[in-house]
């Protein structure tokens, strides 16, 4: 008979920042990719932003493989249906890590921003570690189910919330696209904006202008 175990240990993962915090830093962001990116080249969406004005901090989800059968090209994701809720501790336990050693001690605008999959880890550390912020950007994914409103109550009445996704996103269906306003609506209330841009799955660096700027 095959019995599944759980032991714990110690691990290190990497992440990557953009620019350097200094006492001009207008804009501290935070954020979490989506599935097959690295970090380091998911923070180059970040890197026409003014460097004086914001600092980038950018997570590397933990869980690595090769993309495509020639084994050159790696990607990551967040999190898989396998032992979630594991895995889930894990992840937010190594973002705790990160923020411990990148945290401000004077915090400006703290936008958090999640590219989807990374929308669900985004969404997650704010709700379970009441983790204030300016703006959260839920770009072009879902809004994990088991969110309730009481677990963003601690959220500033003045903190903005923008779910963002492209017209021809092939993953935004029109349910889906009903399903997301819920969610949204029931969690944040007339917090949230919902912005359509053209385009399909796939990063907006003309928002993030615009949000670096506003």
């Amino acid at each position: 008979m095959a019995n599944e175990k759980t032991v714990s240990y110690t691990s290190t993962n990497t992440y990557t920042t953009v620019n350097t915090l200094t006492p001009k830093t207008k804009n501290i962001w935070i954020a979490f990719h989506g599935l097959g990116y690295l970090s380091r080249y998911f923070a180059r969406y970040f890197r026409h932003l003014n460097p004086e004005e914001n600092y980038i901090i950018v997570p590397q989800a933990p869980s690595k493989y090769y993309q495509g059968n020639d084994f050159k090209h790696v990607g990551a994701s967040w999190l898989t249906k396998e032992n979630t809720k594991q895995e889930t501790k894990n992840v937010l336990a190594y973002i705790d890590a990160v923020w411990e050693a990148e945290k401000p001690t004077v915090m400006t605008n703290f936008i958090v921003l999640g590219y989807s999959q990374g929308v669900s880890i985004a969404t997650r550390w704010l709700a379970s570690r009441n983790i204030i912020c300016d703006h959260l950007v839920l770009h072009s994914g879902g809004i994990p189910k088991e969110l309730k409103p009481k677990d963003f109550s601690f959220l500033k009445p003045e903190t903005k919330v923008t779910y963002l996704y492209g017209n021809k996103d092939p993953y935004i269906t029109e349910a889906r696209k009903t399903e997301e306003q819920l969610k949204g609506d029931a969690l944040f209330g007339n917090r949230l904006q919902v912005t359509v841009f053209e385009g399909i799955h796939e990063m907006n660096t003309a928002f993030l202008q615009q949000l670096a700027i506003s």
